[in-house]
C-alpha cells in the first residue's frame, strides 16, 4: 500500500466508525443538548427582560463585539488612545488644580515635623475643601450629626485609639460595645430572637459578605456549584462587585419604568435551580424607592432561597417612618422570607465613617459568612468578614478551657477597629430612639419639600412652586429623591448649572436623572435648593443651548458609545489619579 493510499484507508475506516448507528445517536444527542443550552439562555433572556429589551440588548451586544474587533486595528486604537490621553489630562487638571501649589511629600521627611508644622500642614489640607458641605449643599457623602456629637465621637476614638481587639482579655469593653451595636440595630429592625449580625467597614462589605454567605450555604446544603443571584437593576453596585469577587452569576432584571420598583414577576421568572438569593432595597440608591419586600419575601419562601434587603441608605430613617406617622412600607424582619439585612450605621446613624452592620435571621446563615482555616501554620484562623483591620488572639484566654484531642493554638479572628466601634457605640447611645425619630422627621420632611417643588404625578398636594419641566422618578419614601427633565431640557445641564451655584448633586443614567440624598445638613437649605433649581430651569427653558456642561457632555458621549470599555478606561484613569501624589 502506498503512502498516499494508507491515510485514505484510515480516513475511510474512521468514517465507517463515526457513521455507526450508536455513535450517530450520540452525536445527535450532543447536538440537541448544545441546542437546548443556547435556546435556554435565549429563552431566559427574553422571559426576564422582555422581547423588546432582549432585542435591544442583543443589538447592543453585537455592536460591542464589532467595536471590540475594530479597536484591534492599530490606527483605531491609536486614535482612541490619543482621545483618552486628552480626557485624562483634563481630569488630572480638574483634580490637582483644587489642591493649589502646596508642597508635595513624596518621601519620608529626614526629620519628623514639629507639632506646629504638622498642624499648619493639616490646616492647608483642610482649606482645600471646595464645596460648602457644612452649609448643606452636598448630596449624601457627609452624614453629619452635629458638632457636639462629632466631638463626643472624636473623644471616644481618642480613648480607644490604642485599643487592640487582638486581646479582648485586655480590652473587653471593645468586644462589649461591638456586640451592643449589633444588638441595637437588630432590635431596630425587629429581628427575631435568633437574629444575629456582624459589624463591617461599610455597606459594600456588608453586602458582599451576605452574598458570600448565601453562596457557601447553597454549596454546602444544596450542592450548587454554579451559583446565581437575581437582582433588580437599581440594586447597589456592591452586588455586582460581590458577583465578580465570588464568581456568582448575576441576573439583572429591569424595574417597573413607572414605579421604579423591582419587577417581582420578572424576578420570579429568572429564578432557577442555581439561584441562591434574590435582592430588594429599602431604599435603593438611585431613586430612593423601596421595593415590594413583602412580595419578594413570598417569592424567596416559595423557592426556598435567601432574600437580602439592602437598607444601607435607608439605615436609621426607614425604621422610624412608621413612628413618625410618615408613609412607609414593610421591609424588615417582620416580613416573612427576609433572611438578611444590611444597615449602615455611618450614614443616618451618624457614626464615624467606617461602620456598618449585616444582620441575619439565624446564626445558621451567618456562619457561612465566616472564613475558617483549621490548618494554617500560624494557628487556627477564623474571620467573620473581609477586613483585616484587627485580629483577636483568643488562645491565651479560652484556649485552655476548650478540650480537644490534641493541643491547639487558636488565633486571628478579624472584626472592625476598636476606635471605630467605640465611635459607633457613642453615636447610637448619644442620639437614642427619640433623637433618630426627630432626625427622620426633619430629613424626610426636607425630601418631601424638594419633591413637592417638582412635577410628580404621585403627589396629591403639589405646591405652587412646582417645576413642571422636572419629573420625580417613582414614589420615594425615605431620604432620597431623584428627578428627570422633559425635552428640550437636558437634566445633566440642570446639574451642571446647579453645580455653578454651589450645589453638589449626583448624576444618574438609564434613565438620565439627578439624585439628592437629603442629609441633616440639607434641612435648612431645602428651600434655597428649590429657589436655585427654579432659576436654573427657567434659564434653560429660555435658552436650552445655554447648558452643554461637562456632565452633559460626558454622559451624552457615554450613551452613544456601544463599547463601554472605553468609558471604563476613563473611570480607571480617574481612580489612578486619586493616587497621584
Amino acid at each position: 500500500m502506498s503512502l498516499v493510499a494508507k491515510p485514505a484507508a484510515l480516513l475511510q475506516q474512521l468514517e465507517t466508525v463515526l457513521n455507526q448507528p450508536r455513535l450517530a445517536r450520540l452525536k445527535n444527542a450532543i447536538f440537541v443538548l448544545v441546542l437546548f443550552h443556547y435556546w435556554s439562555r435565549l429563552y431566559s433572556k427574553v422571559i426576564v427582560r422582555g422581547p423588546t429589551r432582549a432585542a435591544k440588548d442583543a443589538y447592543a451586544h453585537c455592536l460591542k463585539l464589532f467595536f471590540k474587533q475594530l479597536r484591534r486595528l492599530p490606527s483605531v486604537q491609536a486614535k482612541i488612545d490619543a482621545e483618552l490621553s486628552k480626557t485624562l489630562k483634563d481630569l488630572e487638571h480638574s483634580v490637582l488644580s483644587r489642591e493649589g501649589n502646596t508642597k508635595r511629600n513624596l518621601a519620608l521627611p529626614k526629620e519628623g515635623l514639629s507639632t506646629d508644622e504638622l498642624r499648619e500642614n493639616l490646616k492647608r489640607f483642610q482649606a482645600m475643601e471646595d464645596v460648602d458641605w457644612a452649609g448643606g449643599r452636598v448630596s449624601g457623602a457627609i452624614y453629619h450629626g452635629g458638632d457636639e456629637l462629632s466631638d463626643l465621637c472624636t473623644e471616644a476614638y481618642r480613648m480607644f485609639s490604642v485599643s487592640n481587639p487582638l486581646h479582648p482579655e485586655v480590652f473587653p469593653g471593645v468586644r462589649r460595645m461591638e456586640a451592643e451595636c449589633v444588638a441595637m440595630v437588630l432590635h431596630m429592625y425587629n429581628a427575631p430572637k435568633t437574629g444575629c449580625g456582624v459589624m463591617t467597614s461599610g455597606g459594600t462589605e456588608s453586602i458582599i459578605m451576605a452574598c458570600k454567605a448565601y453562596r457557601d450555604m447553597a454549596k454546602d446544603l444544596k450542592g450548587i456549584v454554579d451559583p446565581e443571584m437575581v437582582i433588580p437593576e437599581t440594586a447597589h453596585a456592591a452586588f455586582m462587585k460581590a458577583a465578580g469577587y465570588f464568581n456568582i452569576k448575576l441576573i439583572t432584571v429591569p424595574v417597573n419604568p413607572v414605579t421604579m420598583q423591582a419587577d417581582v414577576t420578572r424576578m420570579g421568572r429568572a429564578i432557577n435551580r442555581n439561584t441562591i438569593m434574590i435582592v430588594g432595597s429599602a431604599v435603593n440608591f438611585p431613586h430612593g424607592i423601596a421595593d415590594d419586600i413583602v412580595a419578594l419575601g413570598k417569592l424567596a419562601k416559595r423557592h426556598k432561597i435567601g432574600l437580602h434587603v439592602d437598607c444601607c441608605l435607608g439605615s436609621f430613617v426607614m425604621p422610624f417612618l412608621e413612628k413618625a406617622g410618615l408613609p412607609t412600607t414593610r421591609f424588615d424582619f417582620r416580613v416573612d422570607g427576609v433572611t438578611s439585612i444590611s444597615c449602615d450605621t455611618h450614614k443616618y446613624g451618624f457614626a464615624p465613617k467606617g461602620s456598618s452592620v449585616v444582620m441575619y435571621r439565624h446564626p445558621a446563615i451567618r456562619k457561612y459568612q465566616y472564613f475558617l482555616c483549621a490548618d494554617w501554620t500560624g494557628g487556627i484562623y477564623a474571620s467573620p468578614s473581609v477586613a483585616g483591620s484587627r485580629y483577636v488572639l483568643f488562645a491565651n484566654w479560652i484556649g485552655n478551657s476548650i478540650r480537644f484531642c490534641n493541643p491547639i493554638h487558636l488565633s486571628n479572628v478579624e472584626f472592625s477597629p476598636g476606635a471605630l466601634i467605640a465611635g459607633c457605640w457613642t453615636a447610637l447611645m448619644t442620639i437614642g430612639e427619640a433623637g433618630y425619630l426627630e432626625t427622620c422627621k426633619k430629613i424626610v420632611g426636607a425630601r418631601r419639600e424638594i419633591q413637592n417643588g417638582m412635577k410628580n404625578h404621585f403627589s396629591l398636594n403639589l405646591s405652587i412652586d412646582e417645576i413642571p419641566e422636572l419629573t420625580v422618578l417613582g414614589n420615594p419614601v425615605g431620604p432620597v429623591v431623584s428627578f428627570g427633565a422633559k425635552e428640550p431640557i437636558n437634566v445633566y445641564d440642570v446639574g451642571d448649572k446647579m453645580s455653578k451655584k454651589g450645589w453638589n448633586i449626583s448624576a444618574l443614567q438609564n434613565p438620565p436623572a439627578l439624585h439628592v440624598s437629603v442629609t441633616l445638613l440639607w434641612v435648612p437649605s431645602a428651600k434655597q435648593f428649590i429657589v436655585d433649581l427654579k432659576d436654573v430651569v427657567a434659564g434653560l427653558v429660555a435658552d436650552p443651548k445655554s447648558g452643554n456642561g461637562n456632565t452633559a457632555a460626558m454622559y451624552g458621549t457615554a450613551a452613544t458609545i456601544p463599547d463601554k470599555t472605553i468609558i471604563e478606561d476613563v473611570a480607571a484613569g480617574f481612580v489612578d489619579l486619586l493616587y497621584k501624589a
